[in-house]
């Protein structure tokens, strides 16, 4: 669990009430866009990447959906699948750490909150990481922080580009000092990556905070993120009070960062493939040359 999580659990403050406000999945053929009220057909929304037609709103989607689509069909092969974390300090809050992993799992189906893998994208391949939020809040303990630097450590070996879909509230707090010495250990591994002149991209999904965002999140050759995602470190509250000021209420958003160059560029997901595809095929070709 990160410490977003640990104030979710608690229901405090806007920070964490932004991010919570998501559609609840149901059973039913309709559903409610959260953002302008639009009642949807739920085949549709699905079909058209779970974004809302009416207002472009994204839902947030699983690891699953999104490695559909990006990666081309049938293309993706899973890497370190079998990864699980165990709980090195023994650590209990509420509840034990070691029963909060048992309730992850299985919930999701994954062993830890990212999957990884090679895929192709328009036919080019590309080393993918996907976090998800479902597992402890995408929060980043050893086994994420050893996924991730594996594949990129696979990538350099490849000499293949690199893709990592944040979406993360931040370090696993039940691991303590191990989970933050994967900031360093995922930066050294970009940074070979980096001196083998392969590209990395980072996609900031909604929210991508703490220590993900001190860290991988903002080392990319291009940063990409999803309209209106919530893209921070610590929370709006926090800052406020630390800098006793008010900041502007798009503080924080993808649009925000854009504005002031620590977001390259904002992409639809229903035109992420393509971008993705243009963005390999100018590289690879900038490569040969």
């Amino acid at each position: 669990m990160s410490l977003f999580d640990w104030f979710a659990d608690r229901r405090k403050g806007q920070f964490v009430e932004k991010v919570t406000q998501e559609t609840e999945e149901s059973d039913g053929l309709w559903g409610k866009c959260p953002e302008c009220g639009q009642v949807v057909y739920r085949k549709d929304l699905v079909a058209n990447a779970n974004v809302c037609s009416n207002c472009g709103h994204h839902n947030r989607i699983d690891s699953e959906e999104r490695i559909n689509l990006i990666a081309d069909p049938g293309s993706f092969n899973a890497l370190d699948a079998d990864l699980s974390p165990i709980d090195p300090l023994g650590f209990k809050d509420r509840r034990a750490y070691a029963d909060r992993l048992r309730e992850s799992q299985a919930n999701t189906g994954l062993k830890d909150g990212v999957v990884t893998g090679i895929c192709k994208v328009e036919t080019i391949p590309m080393a993918l990481a996907v976090m998800d939020f479902r597992f402890m809040g995408g929060s980043m303990g050893s086994v994420v922080g050893e996924k991730i630097t594996r594949l990129i450590e696979r990538a350099t070996t490849k000499e293949i580009p690199l893709l990592i879909v944040c979406a993360s509230g931040g370090a696993r707090m039940q691991e303590g000092m191990l989970s933050l010495m994967q900031m360093a250990k995922i930066s050294g591994a970009l940074e070979r990556h980096r001196k083998a002149e392969l590209l990395y991209m980072p996609l900031l999904t909604h929210p991508t905070t703490g220590g993900v965002t001190a860290s991988f999140a903002m080392l990319g050759d291009i940063i990409l993120a999803e309209p209106k995602a919530l893209i921070g470190f610590a929370g709006r509250r926090v800052i406020e009070q630390t800098l006793r000021e008010k900041l502007p209420e798009n503080f924080q958003t993808a649009e925000y960062l854009r504005e002031h160059g620590f977001v390259d560029t904002i992409v639809p997901r229903t035109q992420l493939r393509n971008t993705l595809g243009t963005l390999l095929r100018l590289h690879a070709n900038n490569k040969i040359n």
